[in-house]
């Protein structure tokens, strides 16, 4: 599994205004996987404004432990740290229909076993909740995944519908990255 450095999350794919871009806002349950070193946790966190919920979910013992000191150091009282492989069933510990957004950002192209976390995404989204993908859209010369590891756009898409997923947008993620918004059939989009 490859390992992004903040200053290749950061450099990229632009945290800041992607959370902007996915309408995050007070009183939302949001989940990031593959929290990784938090670049987007962060930000949401500070969006929600302790009214509402960030959980990151993270295969990786040692960055969570650093996001757990990170966050009470900033004062996050919202944080939800998570250990799990993304690849099994039920990983996140988030209650079915639970959270208004789940953000896989720089993950696809890590997971071998895509299926099952796009499953779980749906299992956690609310009715009308929506999924966020930002990954790669190409290798970069030691930037970003080796060729033959980059998820397309076209099937990230494929696989996400069927998931049961609908597209609902494409936003601009970043130089090197796409980034798309499925949303969960029924009830009201939030």
């Amino acid at each position: 599994m490859s390992v992004m450095t903040p200053l290749q999350t950061a450099g990229f794919a632009h945290p800041l205004r992607n959370v902007g871009a996915l309408g995050v806002e007070p009183g939302m349950t949001v989940v990031d996987f593959g929290a990784g070193s938090g670049a987007y946790v962060f930000e949401i966190a500070h969006r929600l404004a302790n009214a509402g919920h960030v959980y990151a979910v993270d295969i990786q013992k040692e960055l969570l432990r650093r996001l757990k000191n990170d966050a009470h150091k900033r004062g996050y009282k919202n944080v939800e740290i998570v250990w799990g492989d993304l690849e099994q069933a039920g990983a996140s510990k988030v209650a079915d229909s639970h959270a208004d957004l789940v953000l896989v950002s720089n993950l696809l192209f890590q997971v071998e076993r895509k299926e099952p976390l796009l499953t779980e995404a749906f299992r956690i989204l609310k009715p009308g909740g929506r999924l966020a993908i930002i990954d790669w859209t190409d290798s970069f010369g030691g930037m970003g995944p080796i060729k033959k590891h980059v998820v397309k756009k076209e099937i990230a898409i494929e696989l996400t519908k069927a998931a049961g997923f609908e597209l609902a947008r494409e936003f601009e993620a970043g130089a090197h990255h796409y980034g798309l918004v499925f949303a969960k059939p029924g009830g009201k989009r939030v």
